[in-house]
């Protein structure tokens, strides 16, 4: 009996000890906050939310990789009650949904490859490229449909997901289902930034817009009746339809596929007639505007590239304030175009609906003289949109009495070549930094040291091979002591107040063992021999966690550069090769480097990185195409109805143009093939509604 007493006690602490240590070894750390997290949790795991369960999504919540307001069974009560748990507040957000994003089911594609049996878009993908030629064309099998947990999405008799926004809550099962990422997760904000890329499926004309606008939708939207929606659908990235309606010069419609068969789509008429549909209704049509963010933005330049700047900062859910030098809004578009090609009340109804949408406007205030941009941050700006216009506009109010230096330590070479040509006194500075290349500025450099100027630095984006300067003048700023750096590019300025005081610059661009580390130069001024002040947005530097030993209270700043346009050749630095060095050519240019600047600003404000999007489509970028339709028959263009010549000589400010009809414009929007990569719509008669 003792002996098996002492045989059970041994057993029981040579158990104890295994378990003890097991527990040592295989112990699990579970977070107090995930375990917090998941007891607030309803427990439904309904996938709502996009994780497998509570639980993940708890874990998920604390790893910040998901939202305090994710769980769509639960309330903003439970919102609150994990934000506690966090230590952290719930602010609003703007709702994603589901967006399909291919044009044309498989029935319609051009080579099919069917495997029996296979009914999963995942694992047909795997099989020589599913069932499309088409590298983004969607499958069709709707296995997005099958993993919906709010039974939100459903196949179209077009073989396309259909989704239904009064049941979607934007959990993203579906985005995260599709093996060709045909359907993702959008709101306006994501349409405001969103680039064409070479990842997804692109028309011709949108791949040719400036302004980056869905011309396949809002034409469908015509074709459909719904011609609000259109104007929606414009305003996303252009908020002046009328007007662009009426003068743009439509490169996109050089690019419709129509051309191969006929005539191009209308695109322009049709952007006119639904803009002018609107104006006839008496109804504002605006983008929903993204919560409130608190963030206050001073835009400088009434023109479209100022004015579509802050409507979109505006949309984005930032507060925005234009300021304008003249007495009126507009710019270029009121001073430049006669009344019979942009009427002005036409004008002045776009300019008063971005108004509407809730900016201010502070007009006959000049840059320089009534305000600067360290009076606005002291005003409480937290950043500052340049948007004054090319040098071609400035020349036109050129006063001897005008400000040298509108922005902080930054002149125009051509203003400072004409001031010396006519006599007129000025200074260089003390530490100058010239960019851009040729005689004038190897001139200005000689100029800058023969008044005195301590250091000039003369930047250029060309290598001194290519940088074809004449020898004397050269060999004199040599000897001068002006030094150069070729290869180079202005990618950073600093100041305090009104003044610069220093500027980075990222050397040997084009050296063969890529870009070298930025070099910063305690820089008073910098000369642009571009015909244009840059396009700069101003941010107050942010704070370094120590206190200022300095006793000056002026703000304290750092300029932020738009991420790389379409046209430009290069990403880093101002004045990119292919970029505009003068006034835009057109207008909806000026529209498109507005709507970069407000995409660019919202990453900054979003801590992120302001760069143009992987793979964006450039005007140098190969994207796979077609150069033959068929069957698509021939159906004439619909002709834009024009004023009487006798009306005319009567008043020759009458408009020409007169609109489409509405039978005019759905016919011509019937014209639109819808295309897609290599898709384009064939069945349908030309002219069908």
């Amino acid at each position: 009996m003792l002996g098996g007493l002492l045989l059970l006690g041994g057993l029981g602490l040579l158990c104890g000890a295994g378990l003890a240590a097991a527990s040592k070894i295989f112990y699990v750390y579970v977070d107090p906050k995930v375990e917090a997290v998941s007891e607030a949790l309803p427990g439904a795991n309904c996938g709502g939310c996009g994780y497998p369960g509570c639980g993940a999504n708890a874990a998920a919540i604390v790893a910040g990789e998901s939202s305090p307001s994710s769980c769509v069974a639960g309330g903003e009560e439970l919102a609150q009650e994990i934000a506690r748990i966090l230590g952290v507040s719930v602010t609003a957000r703007e709702p994603d949904l589901a967006k399909p994003g291919c044009t044309y089911g498989w029935d319609k594609a051009d080579l099919k490859y069917l495997y029996d049996g296979i009914q999963d878009c995942r694992a047909a993908v795997l099989l020589n490229g599913g069932s499309k030629i088409c590298p983004v064309g969607c499958l069709g099998l709707g296995t997005c449909v099958r993993a919906c947990p709010f039974n939100a999405l459903s196949m179209g008799e077009d073989n396309l997901p259909v989704v239904d926004l009064t049941r979607c809550t934007g959990c993203g099962t579906c985005e995260r289902v599709c093996p060709k990422g045909i359907i993702t997760l959008s709101s306006n904000t994501r349409r405001i930034l969103h680039e064409y890329t070479t990842d997804e499926c692109t028309a011709p004309c949108q791949r040719a817009c400036p302004a980056g606008i869905d011309i396949p939708v809002y034409i469908r939207q015509i074709r459909d009746g719904e011609y609000l929606e259109a104007v929606r659908t414009i305003k996303r990235t252009n908020p002046f339809p009328a007007v662009c309606g009426r003068i743009c010069v439509h490169p996109c419609e050089f690019e419709c596929r129509r051309n191969l068969v006929d005539e191009p789509v209308a695109i322009n008429h049709l952007k006119r007639f639904a803009s002018d549909y609107e104006r006839r209704s008496g109804e504002r049509v605006h983008v929903p505007r993204a919560p409130e963010t608190g963030h206050r933005i001073a835009v400088v330049g009434g023109g479209a590239e100022g004015l579509t700047a802050a409507y979109l900062i505006n949309r984005l859910g930032h507060d925005a304030a234009v300021f304008e030098s003249k007495d009126v809004l507009g710019g270029l578009l009121r001073i430049g175009l006669p009344e019979n090609r942009l009427p002005r009340d036409v004008l002045d109804w776009e300019i008063d609906g971005i108004l509407d949408a809730g900016i201010a406007a502070h007009t006959g205030e000049r840059l320089g003289s009534d305000f600067t941009v360290s009076s606005l941050m002291a005003e409480g700006y937290e950043a500052v949109v340049i948007a004054t216009g090319g040098w071609d506009t400035q020349l036109t109010e050129r006063r001897p009495e005008a400000p040298l230096t509108p922005l902080p330590g930054v002149r125009l070479l051509i203003d400072l070549a004409l001031r010396a040509q006519a006599g007129e006194p000025f200074q260089c500075g003390n530490r100058v930094m010239i960019l851009g290349g040729g005689r004038a500025a190897i001139q200005m450099a000689l100029t800058c040291k023969e008044q005195g100027t301590d250091e000039v630095y003369l930047v250029v984006r060309t290598t001194q091979e290519n940088t074809h300067y004449p020898a004397d003048l050269l060999n004199k700023a040599r000897e001068q002591g002006v030094r150069f750096y070729h290869g180079s590019a202005l990618t950073r300025m600093i100041g305090e107040g009104d003044r610069l005081t220093q500027a980075e610059i990222t050397p040997n661009m084009d050296g063969a063992e890529g870009v070298s580390e930025p070099i910063m130069l305690q820089i008073d001024t910098i000369i642009v021999g571009a015909g244009r002040f840059p396009e700069l947005i101003y941010v107050k530097q942010p704070s370094e966690g120590e206190p200022s030993t300095s006793a000056s209270t002026a703000v304290k700043w750092e300029t932020l550069f738009p991420y790389a346009s379409p046209f430009a050749k290069e990403d880093i630095g101002i004045f990119r090769p292919g970029e505009v060095t003068s006034d835009y050519k057109a207008v909806v240019e000026a529209i498109g480097a507005g709507r970069r600047a407000a995409s660019s600003l919202h990453h900054f404000l979003n801590a992120e990185q302001v760069i143009a999007p992987a793979h964006m489509i450039r005007q140098d970028t190969r994207v796979l195409s077609l150069d033959q339709l068929e069957p698509v028959s021939s159906a004439p263009r619909e002709r834009m109805p024009e004023r009487p010549p006798q009306e005319l000589v009567n008043d020759p400010s009458a408009e020409i143009a007169l609109g489409y009809s509405e039978e005019q414009a759905r016919t011509e929007a019937g014209r639109c093939l819808q295309c897609g990569l290599i898709c384009y719509r064939r069945e349908a008669s030309p002219g069908s509604r």
